[in-house]
């Protein structure tokens, strides 16, 4: 397997709501290849779609070099072969799920500051998710913490820390000068007129900014 991705794709209900979206998803894993990590999310999502999807996407990302994680059904995770999980709040313990996973699963964590990541690191996991960085629609109302939090959540765990939360493509710069490894994005690609051109310039901004941080 290749190293952790440091662009993350990420889904809500409506993005896999779109009849097209495994079409679209499988040109921006195609455009950006081992770059990239697709996330397939859906809170609401029946597991019947979730499952359709995860599987065609599974192929995709075989073959392009991409991850596929799947946000907190193990079991699709595990019926698809994905490259592992991402544990949100109220998901099982990392404990648990490398148990049904397995040594070889990659598994990340959703956290809000410093004490959550030490306690998912500590718990096993093998990334974070941190937001939210800068205020964002999936978020409405909630004021985005800055990179101030990144910079703050780095200095005090081991893990690599992708930023996630209104992460536009001008903004990528600034959270990897606070030391994030990575991005993760949803509405700066999947709600973009052209999703494929916009997963593009963020692949090209990621892989001329991050050379320069020893992250």
């Amino acid at each position: 397997m290749n190293a952790l991705p440091r662009l993350h794709f990420v889904t809500d209900d409506a993005v896999l709501a779109d009849r097209a979206f495994p079409d679209v998803a499988e040109r921006v894993l195609e455009c950006c290849g081992r770059s990239a990590a697709l996330h397939v999310r859906g809170h609401a999502t029946s597991g019947a779609r979730m499952h359709a999807v995860a599987q065609r996407l599974q192929a995709a990302a075989l073959r392009t070099g991409a991850w596929l994680l799947v946000n907190d059904r193990l079991d699709i995770a595990r019926a698809v072969r994905a490259n592992g999980v991402q544990l949100g709040a109220q998901s099982l313990a990392v404990a648990d799920a490398r148990a049904l996973l397995g040594a070889g699963a990659r598994i990340g964590r959703s956290v809000h500051g410093a004490a959550e990541a030490l306690e998912a690191e500590a718990d096993g996991a093998d990334f974070v998710l941190l937001g939210t960085i800068f205020a964002s629609a999936s978020h409405m109302g909630r004021a985005g913490a800055g990179v101030g939090l990144v910079q703050d959540t780095v200095g005090r765990t081991t893990l690599p820390v992708l930023a996630i939360g209104g992460i536009t493509n001008a903004r990528v710069a600034d959270v990897a000068a606070a030391g994030a490894y990575g991005v993760a994005v949803l509405g700066g690609v999947w709600r973009d007129d052209d999703p494929v051109r916009a997963a593009a310039a963020y692949a090209g901004t990621v892989n001329s900014v991050w050379p320069m941080y020893r992250t």
